[in-house]
């Protein structure tokens, strides 16, 4: 997990990851998890409610160039998955249970910390924000559907609803206290995405559907585009807590964890492929160009069904939440123990965990931007971390042969990472910036 020695300034003595112990640990309880606990892991972490807004992401791109992100996307973050996976022990008798530890060896003691630590930050609180958001949009949705005649009320109350439950949850301490709630996350994505696509094809082709690209003016169809390509780089995540997640397994030199890691791996992405593509591709035929970024919100009925899967959405941004706030809470309090001299436990906990929830709340009750924020963030954070990152790291540790087939997907890697980086960042603080312009604030 990320922590607060990962800054260049800690002495090199407290950087150091963590070697193998014999028996996963010597009995260490957060290294007994099965491969079956990073396969729900890794479903709760990549499947998120992003998984909606993929048929607004066909509407800008089309059915050509939409149907070739996804399938490189998928391909591309599947091998960049597997290199960190092997990457976790790739010094014998060395375990690097950390995305900052691996960034130390690729990079260097010094310069590795300023490359991976922002990003990995910057996708962990980005994705808590987003869940926020979806989370209170998806309570309000529920509420509405299933009592028409109730008074309104505001998004925002919602969402400090639904950040109310994480201020409870984030006292849980490690990875595997959540495999309860994350193993329920897991179920509910594939539930509703399941009922999202064949609610769509129930639904059949509007009336006067129209496919191509989703236009307005030519700046602002281009700036949606790049929106687009961040919002399916979020779609791919998983990447930014994938080696913590490895770091519950035990492993020792004779049966090292990336066996078990890699089965659950292969599994999370069979399943992401049965949620991503029907989703994505009956959305959008569905509905076309008018498709919503939330396309449940384009399904009115039956509307018992429509409102149990905006509620499975509720559960599942739940546990992705507590996913990606977990290295963050490490993070926070080992800092706070090992700077200001902070004594750990519950106290503490409560405190720095509690603030965090806040922290999170207050940016996406101000900021209620659904598709923007994907765009933004999925540009910004899990573009390096899913893309680029990982396969940098490779060609400096495992130095392929050049223009050899492992060299040359690693650069097709690179490139595109930084390209979507790049491209969907702009464009999702652009849209931000517009879609703010007449907004009314905590409504």
């Amino acid at each position: 997990m990320v922590s607060s020695d990962s800054l260049p300034s800690k002495q090199q003595q407290e950087n150091q990851p963590e070697t193998w112990k014999e028996g996963g640990g010597g009995g260490d309880p957060d290294r007994r998890a099965k491969w079956w606990y990073s396969a729900f892991h890794v479903v709760t972490a990549i499947i998120g409610a992003g998984v909606l807004s993929l048929p607004s992401a066909m509407a800008y791109l089309g059915w050509g160039p939409g149907t070739m992100v996804l399938v490189a996307s998928w391909c591309l973050t599947l091998n960049t998955m597997w290199q960190m996976i092997q990457l976790h022990e790739c010094v014998p008798g060395t375990r690097f249970d950390r995305y900052i530890d691996l960034g130390r060896h690729a990079f260097g003691e010094k310069l590795g910390p300023w490359i991976v630590l922002p990003q990995q930050l910057i996708v962990q609180v980005g994705c808590d924000i987003v869940y926020m958001v979806t989370g209170g949009k998806c309570l309000k949705k529920f509420m509405e559907i299933a009592c028409s005649s109730c008074k309104p009320i505001k998004l925002s109350y919602w969402m400090v609803m639904f950040g109310g439950i994480h201020f409870f949850l984030a006292q849980l301490p490690n990875f595997n206290s959540v495999a309860g709630v994350s193993l329920a996350a897991a179920v509910m994505s594939i539930s509703y995405s399941t009922i999202a696509w064949v609610g769509c094809l129930s639904h059949g082709r509007a009336a006067d559907v129209t496919y191509g690209y989703k236009q307005s003016s030519p700046a602002g169809s281009m700036f949606r585009v790049f929106n687009a390509l961040g919002q399916s780089s979020f779609a791919f995540a998983g990447h930014a807590v994938l080696l913590e997640i490895q770091a519950t397994i035990p492993s020792t030199p004779e049966r090292p964890s990336k066996g078990p890691m890699w089965k659950g791996v292969i599994w999370a992405y069979f399943v992401k492929a049965l949620c991503y593509f029907p989703v994505a591709m009956m959305g959008y035929w569905a509905f076309g160009q008018a498709v919503q970024d939330n396309v449940l919100l384009d399904l009115q009925r039956p509307a018992w069904l429509i409102a149990s899967a905006n509620l499975m959405v509720v559960v599942n941004v739940i546990g992705s939440y507590q996913v990606y706030a977990m290295p963050v809470f490490n993070m926070l309090e080992r800092m706070m123990v090992k700077k200001w001299n902070f004594s750990q436990g519950l106290p503490l906990r409560l405190v720095v965990r509690s603030a965090y929830v806040a922290f999170t709340l207050f940016v996406g009750v101000t900021f209620p931007f659904f598709g923007d924020l994907l765009g933004f963030f999925g540009g910004f954070g899990f573009a390096p971390t899913s893309f680029f990152l990982p396969s940098i790291m490779w060609l400096i540790l495992k130095k392929p042969k050049r223009f050899s087939p492992k060299w040359f997907v690693n650069w097709v890697s690179i490139v595109i990472g930084v390209f979507v980086m790049l491209a969907s960042t702009i464009g999702g603080f652009r849209n931000i910036i517009t879609d703010s312009s007449d907004y009314k604030f905590y409504t």
